[in-house]
């Protein structure tokens, strides 16, 4: 007799090729996406439910329910399309485009393709019926007078603002919200008896109760009272709202670990290989709380045996549980200065799966060969017992090879010798990264110091040393050989791709170089070492900050996709994230894939299909870019407080962006950036040069550069914009700022 989750018991019209994948996914399977996609296809004309339905084969209330759950489910992701007619149709991608919507402040907006391209332009009348991050379905009706290509809307897929935070004020009786998030321009608008008790200067949360139209402002109510913008933590506090960013655990999830202990139970230890006799070690940064991988590594007679072992989240997390559902849900770890919002719960994070000093640990690991030359010779994962001999720090490390400090050495002594094989195999790497032509740029990034009442004390830079760039060889080596198994073992899996730059970008970027008398190799489609060649030949230049710059604005964003694609700037045919998955999504995917294969099962019976992989990839690269603009933003907040008691203060900068209405300052040592407006400058006309990078006086000749040193007065601080605008210093400026500084030392 079979059961009602055998797929043999479902008796479709269609035989489906992924039914056991289904049937393990779900008590009572129905038509997989695939299938449903196939039928649509092979029909005349768009289908009601009711017909699609009867072509599947599909009867009773609760298989037609799962049909019909399945189906707003490919809508939102923009597989099929319900016209007005209420009936279901594929998607034409030659004449329709699915993506998501990208707000701007100044109330248009554009539209980031699903399937990858230059973002399409909405006007502000398309946007007024538009949140950021909504997902639609557009169409090109032609060119605006900018010449980018301008879509109309046709469907609204998915409403993904909820809610909004922002300052609530009152005008003539009406109260609204102007949103913290300046990717959203809509006021919202809060009836009286929506207020909750809120008062005019508040920071409040509003949840939207009705959406926006073209003939309608979006309204919303108050559900929380967040306080005094000014208040110690506020800018973090209003970043987790304004970004939507779950902070909560579910009582699911609570639920599912209220079983879990600090130690690893014997039962779990059984069936693994036993690495505790390796002297393994983690890297990290002072700060770092959760330990994904360590790493070992020893001689062999042609080269070198390397040993990462990554955390063994998959063994914790199941697919489909509560906690995989809020993982995928947050897509990774936000890091916030002194907080973080982990992508998995504390138990987990910083107990059960972070490779803490003298604990027994389960570890997925990677065991590679390595030729002399660095060249990665064959791996193999398996499932590993592992017991860390040493949490290290980055400064230690450089401390012990780079320094050679005996106190540092002597302390320890026992693991001196295997540090220095990392070492050497580092430098192997090292050069065997310059031979393939992968990237490195030198870019400068900083970080913040509290003091007391979490008042910035001061922004110091964050120096790399080699310590850094040794875990991030052996981690790329291990994602590479990760990558190059799941692709021989044919198991769906989500890859790290790269695109190379676009042919407008390598047009604008030589028409750049030319000016500068340099010249980029490889023709239409330049290669990574085309790059290298160029980064090695600037090297010492008065303007290689400057160069290296527009270098890197040359390339695109690397994302999360199962394309077969490579990684450009790492010069990699293939590449993927496997050694993070204690905060990142995508490597606890990986890690699934991997579990897959040494199980022994099949291609087809892996719990995701390629499609799968698809939508997955598309969300983990959006709660990425979610993360860096929460991060960012509230970076950005935090550098405005600290310049609030600057004013009139004289700092010296570097041209770190040129625009049409003026060009941003960083101010050197204290890495925050401000704007000098072209409406500051001397009188004249300025023309802005944007191959050029440059704004130059049509009278006086004067040329603001990027990558130009300058000096600058802090004229303004707006906290509630994050902006601050800065005037150049003249002689005269300068000089009286010298004397006011003279007098008041007396």
């Amino acid at each position: 007799m079979t059961s009602p989750s055998d797929p043999k018991a479902r008796n479709f019209k269609y035989k489906d090729p992924y039914a056991e994948r289904e049937a393990e996914k779900y008590p009572l399977p129905i038509p997989s996406r695939e299938l449903i996609l196939q039928v649509l296809g092979e029909q005349a004309a768009p289908l009601k439910f009711e017909e699609l339905a009867d072509l599947l084969g599909i009867r009773g209330d609760d298989d037609l329910e799962a049909l019909r759950r399945r189906l707003s489910a490919m809508e939102r992701d923009g597989q099929l399309l319900r016209n007005r007619l209420d009936c279901y149709c594929l998607i034409d991608h030659k004449d329709l485009i699915v993506g998501r919507v990208i707000g701007h402040s100044e109330g248009f907006g554009f539209l980031r393709p699903d399937e990858g391209g230059d973002d399409l332009f909405l006007s502000p009348k398309e946007m007024r019926a538009l949140m950021h991050d909504d997902r639609v379905v557009v169409h090109v009706r032609g060119m605006d007078r900018r010449g980018r290509k301008e879509a109309a809307v046709v469907e609204v897929l998915a409403r993904n603002t909820e809610q909004v935070v922002g300052r609530l004020y009152v005008e003539r009786g009406i109260a609204f919200v102007i949103p913290d998030n300046k990717h959203i321009a809509h006021e919202i608008l809060i009836p009286e008896p929506e207020l909750a008790g809120a008062v005019p200067g508040q920071i409040v949360v509003a949840e939207l109760i009705e959406q926006p139209s073209k003939r309608a402002q979006p309204i919303g109510r108050v559900i929380e009272i967040l306080g005094a913008r000014m208040a110690p933590g506020m800018e973090i506090e209003i970043a987790l709202r304004a970004y939507e960013l779950p902070r909560q655990w579910p009582q699911a999830v609570i639920d599912e670990i209220a079983g879990l202990e600090g130690q690893v139970p014997e039962e779990a230890k059984q069936g693994r290989v036993d690495l505790r006799h390796l002297p393994l070690v983690t890297i990290d940064g002072e700060d770092a709380k959760d330990f994904d991988d360590a790493v070992y590594c020893e001689r062999t007679p042609k080269g070198w045996k390397l040993f990462v072992a990554i955390a063994d989240v998959s063994h914790y997390v199941a697919p489909d549980t509560a906690l995989d559902q809020e993982a995928k849900k947050r897509g990774n770890s936000v890091y916030f200065p002194e907080r973080v919002i982990p992508m998995l719960p504390e138990v987990l994070s910083n107990g059960l799966c972070s490779l803490n000093p003298d604990e027994d640990r389960l570890c997925m690991v990677c065991e590679m060969l390595i030729s002399a030359e660095g060249q990665l010779v064959r791996s193999r994962f398996y499932a590993g017992l592992m017991r860390s001999h040493a949490r290290l720090t980055y400064t230690e490390v450089a401390s012990i090879l780079v320094d050679k400090d005996r106190a540092a050495r002597k302390k320890r002594a026992g693991l001196v010798a295997h540090l220095e094989n990392l070492s050497t195999l580092y430098q192997i790497f090292r050069r065997s990264r310059e031979i393939r032509g992968a990237m490195d740029f030198d870019t400068q990034e900083s970080k913040i110091i509290f003091g007391e009442g979490k008042k910035i004390e001061k922004i110091v830079p964050l120096q790399r040393n080699d310590a850094h760039r040794l875990i991030e060889e052996c981690m790329i080596t291990a994602n590479t050989a990760a990558a190059k198994y799941l692709r021989r073992m044919k198991v769906p899996h989500v890859l790290r791709i790269h695109d190379g730059p676009s042919e407008e970008k390598v047009t604008d970027l030589r028409a750049f170089l030319g000016q500068l008398g340099l010249h980029l190799p490889g023709g239409e489609t330049p290669e990574p070492r085309d790059y290298v060649k160029l980064l090695q030949k600037i090297r010492g230049r008065p303007d290689e900050h400057l160069i290296q710059t527009v270098l890197l604005r040359s390339l695109s964003q690397a994302i999360y996709s199962p394309e077969k694609k490579g990684h450009f700037g790492l010069a990699l045919e293939a590449y993927t994230h496997f050694t993070s998955p204690i905060r990142r999504y995508p490597d606890l995917l990986v890690h699934r894939a991997i579990r897959h294969c040494l199980q022994g099962k099949k291609p087809h019976e892996f719990h995701y299909s390629v499609n799968d992989m698809v939508i997955l990839g598309e969300h983990c690269s959006f709660t990425e870019r979610r993360a860096d603009d929460a991060t960012r933003d509230v970076i950005s907040w935090l550098k405005c407080e600290y310049m609030l008691d600057k004013l009139g203060e004289e700092f010296s900068g570097i041209i770190s962006a040129v625009t049409s209405f003026g060009f941003f300052v960083e101010l050197k040592e204290i890495f925050v950036e401000g704007l000098v407006h072209v409406s500051t400058l001397a009188r004249d006309f300025f023309h802005y040069d944007p191959i050029g990078h440059r704004l130059q006086g049509k009278q006086s000749g004067m040329t603001y550069r990027l990558g130009d040193n300058v000096k600058v007065i802090v004229a303004r601080v707006d906290l509630d914009e994050r902006k601050i605008d800065f005037q150049l210093v003249t002689p005269k400026q300068a000089t009286s700022q010298r004397s006011r500084r003279r007098r008041s030392r007396r």
